[in-house]
This record gives C-alpha cells, structure tokens and sequence, in this order.
C-alpha cells in the first residue's frame, strides 16, 4: 500500500457538498474578483487570528511583500530571518530593495534564534521576520521584547502554522502584522493559490490594501461613486479570489478537526518512536503545534528516507540546502559553516507523512519502518544506520 506524503483528494470528498455548493453560488452570481465572500472571510479569518484587519492577497509571498512594502521598508534596510524557509520569505525581501540578513535557529524548535536576532541588529535592521517553522511558533515573547527595544517591525511568516498559538493568542494577531498562504497543502488550504495579511494596526491595513490594489482606494469598486478612478500609489495588483475566498471560508469551519487530527497522529508517532535515536518534534511551554508537517531529526536521514520509499511511502525534505548556500544568494556573502545549526539539521531531518486522513495504521507502518532504519545496519556502509 502506498502512503503518499499528502492527500488532498480525500479530504475534498469528506465535504464535497459544501464546496460545490458555494461554488455554483459563486459561479452562477458571475463576480468573481471582488465580493461578499472575500469580505466575510476576511473578516473571519481576521477574527480567528484576534486581529482587526485581514487583507486576502493572491500568494503567501505577496502577503509577505505587501506587508513589507506597507511597513515602507525598501532599500537601504536590513531584516532578519532564517535561511530554513521557503524562497519567498527571502525574496520578499529583496524584491523590496531591503538586504537579506540570514541568522541561525534554535536546535530545539529549529526556529529562529532571538539570540542570534539581537547579535545580528544594526543601525539598518528595519524588521524581523518570523517563521512559525513546520506548524510550531516562534518565540515570540523574546522576538516581541527585542523588537520593541529596538523599535524594529515584528512580521509573523505564519504560512505553515495557522491555528497554533503562543500563550493563548493565535499566530497572525501577536506581531506588527502576520502572512499566510493559503496554498493546497497548508492547514487551511485553497484549490489554487491565496495568502492574507492580518494586523490590528488600520493605518499599516490601509496602506497594504491599497498597494495590493493598484493603489487604487477603492475596496468595493476600483472607481469612485462618480466613475473616476484615485490612485494614490504605484502598486502592485494581488487578490485573493471570490472562488478561493469561498471555498476557505467552508474549509475554515472544518479545520480545527482536522488540526486535532493532525495533533493525534503526532502524539501517535511521538509514542511508537520513543526509545530510539530518533528526536521527535518538541512544544515548548505556552506555544501549541499544528504539525503541518511531523518531522523528526535522525542520524542517516537518506538511510531512514531510502527505507521508507521502498516501503511505498513518500517522505520530504524541506529547506535543503538552505537559502544562506542557494547560488541566489551567493551575492549576500554566507559560506557553509555561517549557520551551522541550521546546516546540520538540514541533513538531518525528514517530513513525515501527517495529514489528517492518515489512518493510524498507517502512522504504525510509517513508524515501524523508521524505527528498523536507525536499528539495521546499512549496506551501503556496513554499519548501524
């Protein structure tokens, strides 16, 4: 039996009815750029974030860009993050004209160091970008400390983590603003692309709408009442759909299980793989998990990973190598050794499959598999993997 690393098909039958039913609302109304849906569920999204604006955007990286953008960070700045990300947390960056300042993590949670943070701060550093890595925040608190200190902007990178939290307040309404995507496989995920921008600052929700809009001022319509357009500002254009606004807003009442479901085959994994060299993801206390991806941290990784595939199960390596090594951004600097936390476990870790349709027997098989890898000994080497 295969074992893919996602299964979206499932999880669309579970509630076919109601996608398909806001869909034909949705088509049959034949708006499909701005809209009731998109407005509700923005108002909604913002809420379940304890934010007071939610601004739907067409990417992840576009939320990122338009909140760096609206913070009026550009050339000349400096902001901090990992190298253990995607490319558009990066590129979001450069793309504003800002420089990329790449720090090391935290080898428990594999998030960003606030230490490394505070040594890294110049008389550039405009913002620190936070990475909510694979489902778990940041340290917020600390990150929220030297922020403030330092009168930097504080932006959650919070696409892999929606629905965790940091002593009871959701991701996405802690920082100075928080960007999600709304890709397939995130927690909460569109049939295409979308990102959102939360704050409660309305001066910064402004200014984000209104260069995710052509710099137009209008929310409703692009003209005034009158038919003229304003534009006050060289912007960009990025939306989120009415379709994708509809289906995440069906989805949203749905993914708390399926957060639970995720937290259940966790807690399942962290069972079977006890007692073996194998380290399974920690919590710190005060932050909650949505393990949009369970990994764990092994030895011989590639040994563990070949294992698996023979058994039909797909696994992934996410970040490798990181961004700091990327010929992108050679330009910036960074050798192998500037990060060497963030190097090491980057040959050392491996996604396993977690997704919220993954029955218990296969989370079994899956862990099974991984406790041999690291007890037989690998052929290749003659040794114990």
């Amino acid at each position: 039996m295969q074992i893919p690393a996602h299964d979206l098909v499932v999880q669309y039958e579970s509630i076919r009815d109601e996608i398909e039913a806001v869909m034909g609302r949705v088509l049959a109304a034949g708006e499909f750029e701005r809209g009731e849906e998109l407005w509700a569920f923005e108002e909604e999204f913002a809420n379940r974030c304890c934010a007071g604006r939610g601004i739907g955007v067409g990417t992840g990286h576009s939320a990122l860009f338009v909140a760096l953008k609206a913070l009026g960070i550009g050339e000349g700045d400096e902001v901090i993050t990992v190298a253990n990300t995607d490319i558009s947390t990066a590129s979001a960056i450069g793309q504003c004209g800002a420089r990329i300042v790449f720090v090391d993590i935290d080898e428990a949670t594999f998030n960003i160091d606030p230490n490394a943070v505070e040594a890294a701060i110049t008389s550039r550093t405009a913002a620190i970008i936070a990475v909510h890595l694979y489902g778990l925040p940041a340290d917020l608190p600390r990150l929220a400390e030297i922020s403030g200190r330092h009168g930097l902007a504080l932006i959650e990178d919070a696409a892999l983590a929606f629905g965790a939290s940091v002593d009871g307040r959701p991701v996405g309404g802690i920082g100075d603003v928080g960007c999600f995507s709304f890709a397939p496989h995130k927690i909460l995920g569109a049939y295409g692309d979308g990102g959102m921008i939360t704050t409660s600052d309305e001066q910064l929700a402004d200014k984000a709408l209104l260069f995710a809009g052509y710099g137009e001022r209008g929310r409703e319509s692009m003209a005034d009442s009158d038919g003229r357009l304003t534009i006050l500002e060289q912007g960009y254009h990025t939306h989120l759909d009415l379709l994708q606004a509809a289906i995440l807003r069906v989805k949203l009442h749905h993914v708390d299980t399926w957060i639970e479901q995720r937290r259940s085959r966790a807690a399942l994994y962290e069972t079977l793989l006890a007692g073996v060299d194998v380290a399974t993801p920690m919590t710190p206390a005060g932050r909650t998990h949505v393990f949009r991806n369970y990994v764990v941290r092994l030895k011989d990784r590639d040994f563990a990973r070949a294992s698996l595939a023979l058994e039909g199960i797909e696994t992934a390596l996410l970040y490798v190598p990181p961004l700091h090594l990327q010929p992108v951004y050679a330009s910036l600097g960074y050798r192998r050794g500037s990060l060497p936390i963030t190097e090491q476990v980057a040959e050392e870790l491996l996604c396993l499959p977690v997704y919220p349709e993954l029955s218990d027997e296969a989370v079994r098989r899956i862990a099974g598999v991984v406790r041999n890898s690291v007890t037989q000994p690998d052929t290749t080497t003659g040794e114990t993997a």
